[in-house]
């Protein structure tokens, strides 16, 4: 089972864009599943190609 910790969303400050692990990141290639600590270090918000630093956790 998941911890609700590997669910958790982060959304860009940049712009309105979340990651949401359930989703993934088709653009990138990124599968369903994929907490966002997972994410490469060279990945990029897919709207306004803001960097991971820039994404904070989104409250519910």
């Amino acid at each position: 089972m998941a911890s609700t910790f590997t669910k958790q969303k982060y959304r860009c400050k940049d712009c309105i864009y979340s990651y949401d692990p359930a989703k993934g990141d088709k653009s990138q290639g990124i599968p369903p599943g994929v907490p966002f600590e997972d994410l490469p270090a060279s990945w990029v918000c897919p709207l306004c190609k803001a960097n991971k630093k820039r994404f904070v956790p989104r409250k519910s």
